[in-house]
C-alpha cells in the first residue's frame, strides 16, 4: 500500500494546480499526505483488526477524526463527524484509492494451485461501508483486481507452458487490461496523451479509475507510472494513489522513494505501516 501513499504525497501539490507534463519534481517541500493516505492506512488497520464491517467503520472514523483537515469529500467528512454508520450511496473515487491493502491479502498461491480467485469480500466491504453505489463498489473491485493480477503475473505466480510470464510485461498488462475491460466495462483504450488534452477534475470512480489504470498500463517502472498519473491532470493525488497502488504490485518501489515518502508521515501512520509489514510477513505467500 506504500505505492498508494507515494502517489498521494507526490500528487498532493498538483490536485488543484494540474501539471500536464511528466517533467516535474517528485517530492516537493510542500508535498503532504492527504485523506488518501489516511484512509488507505485505516483500511489496513481494519484488516489487521479482523476486517469486519465494524472494524472498517471504527478504523476510518478513528483515523479520520485524528486528521480532520486532510481533504475529505464533503459527504465523507459529515459521515466521519457523525455518530451515523450508514453508507450514503457514494460513487466517489475514495472507494478505489483506499482499497490496496485488501488486494495484498488475497492469496496468490491459492489461485496458482486451484485456478480460483481468492475472495474479494474485504475489498467490497471496504467500499460499501460508505460508497455503496454500484459504481463505487465497481471502482474499488477493479483496482483490487488490477493490483492482485499485477502481483500474480509480474511476480511469477502464473505459469504457461511450464514458464512464468513475468518476463513479458506487455503480456502481463494485456491480461490485466483485458480482464478489467471485460469484467467492469471500463474503456482502457485511450492513450494517456489523449486523455490529458481535455481531462477535467473528476472525483467519481467512473471518471478517474480508468484513467489511473491506463497510467499504469503505459508505464515502464514505478516512477514512470506516478509521472504518467500526475501528467493526466484532474484529481491528481487520488489518480496517482490508484496508479501507484497497482505499480507497486508490478514493479516494486525503489528504496530511496520509500524512504523519502516515509519522511512525510507522522508516527501514528508509520506505526500502521510497521504493523502491516509484520502482519503480512506472518504469511509469506501473500507477500510475493
Amino acid at each position: 500500500m506504500l505505492g498508494a501513499i507515494i502517489g498521494d504525497i507526490v500528487g498532493s501539490v498538483y490536485e488543484f494546480s494540474n501539471i500536464k507534463t511528466k517533467d516535474f519534481e517528485l517530492f516537493k517541500p510542500n508535498c503532504r499526505f492527504t485523506d488518501d493516505t489516511i484512509m488507505t492506512c485505516a483500511v489496513a488497520d481494519a484488516i489487521m483488526n479482523g476486517g469486519s464491517e465494524s472494524d472498517y467503520i471504527r478504523s476510518m472514523k478513528k483515523y479520520g477524526r485524528m486528521y480532520p483537515h486532510a481533504g475529505y469529500g464533503g459527504r465523507f467528512r459529515v459521515w466521519l463527524r457523525s455518530m451515523d454508520t450508514e453508507p450514503y450511496n457514494s460513487f466517489g473515487n475514495g472507494a478505489a484509492m483506499r482499497v490496496s491493502p485488501c488486494a495484498w491479502v488475497m492469496d496468490c498461491g491459492f489461485c496458482a494451485r486451484t485456478g480460483i480467485w481468492p475472495s474479494r469480500d474485504l475489498a467490497r466491504l471496504s467500499a460499501s461501508i460508505t460508497h455503496n453505489h454500484p459504481e463505487g463498489i465497481k471502482g474499488a473491485l477493479a483496482v483490487c483486481d488490477a493490483i492482485f493480477m499485477a502481483r500474480f503475473y509480474f511476480r511469477g505466480w502464473y505459469i504457461e507452458y511450464s514458464t512464468p510470464i513475468d518476463s513479458d510485461p506487455d503480456e502481463c498488462k494485456r491480461r490485466i487490461k483485458e480482464h478489467i475491460e471485460k469484467e467492469y466495462g471500463y474503456d482502457l483504450s485511450m492513450p494517456s496523451e489523449e486523455i490529458f488534452k481535455d481531462y477535467k477534475f473528476d472525483e467519481t470512480c467512473q471518471g478517474s479509475v480508468p484513467q489511473a489504470i491506463i497510467a499504469f498500463l503505459e508505464s515502464t517502472d514505478f516512477e514512470d507510472a506516478i509521472r504518467n498519473a500526475i501528467s493526466i491532470g484532474g484529481d491528481s493525488d487520488t489518480i496517482a494513489a490508484i496508479t501507484g497502488s497497482i505499480a507497486e504490485a508490478a514493479y516494486g518501489i525503489p528504496e530511496e522513494m520509500k524512504e523519502k515518502a516515509l519522511s512525510y508521515l507522522d508516527e501514528p501512520l508509520k506505526d500502521i505501516l510497521r504493523r502491516w509489514k509484520k502482519y503480512m510477513r506472518s504469511d509469506e505467500s501473500w507477500m510475493k
